[in-house]
């Protein structure tokens, strides 16, 4: 947990001031792609609590859903106008995206209320409410990745 935390606190830092202005294209796809990486990490890891496949305590729920939370804001930080992912590995960032941006920015908005409901329900200790939230922000996460993303 620790190192996922290390991580998060070094995207923060990173995303200090606007990452367009900032970094080269090439550096904003790492930049996003590192974000969705430890978002996926920290959400994977609530979501094998959820299955019973491992065991959290309220503080490590509690610390994966914030993580998930805060990725949620940073990742979109590297969407840049013409900075789609190159698809070397079948899987990338659509083009489309910037075609739609404002639908593409209303997901990103709908993940990001998902995900502080998340967060709010696991610093609450709320075990219903983060059910509902994780399968709310698992839809969020499915219908742009369906939208966006090369499979």
């Amino acid at each position: 947990m620790k190192k996922v935390l290390i991580g998060a606190a070094v995207l923060a830092s990173l995303a200090a001031g606007s990452v367009a202005a900032q970094v080269p294209a090439d550096r904003a796809v790492k930049y996003r792609q590192s974000a969705l990486t430890v978002m996926s990490t920290s959400f994977g890891r609530i979501g094998a609590h959820l299955k019973g496949d491992i065991k959290l305590d309220n503080a490590a729920l509690a610390s994966n859903a914030e993580v998930v939370s805060l990725m949620s804001h940073y990742a979109f930080d590297g969407f840049i106008q013409g900075t789609p992912q190159p698809s070397t590995t079948g899987k990338g960032a659509k083009a489309e995206i910037w075609k739609e941006w404002d639908k593409f920015k209303k997901m990103q908005g709908d993940l990001q209320a998902a995900t502080a409901r998340l967060s709010t329900a696991a610093k609450a200790g709320d075990a219903e409410g983060i059910k509902t939230a994780f399968g709310e922000a698992g839809k969020s996460c499915k219908a742009c990745h369906d939208a966006y993303r090369d499979q």
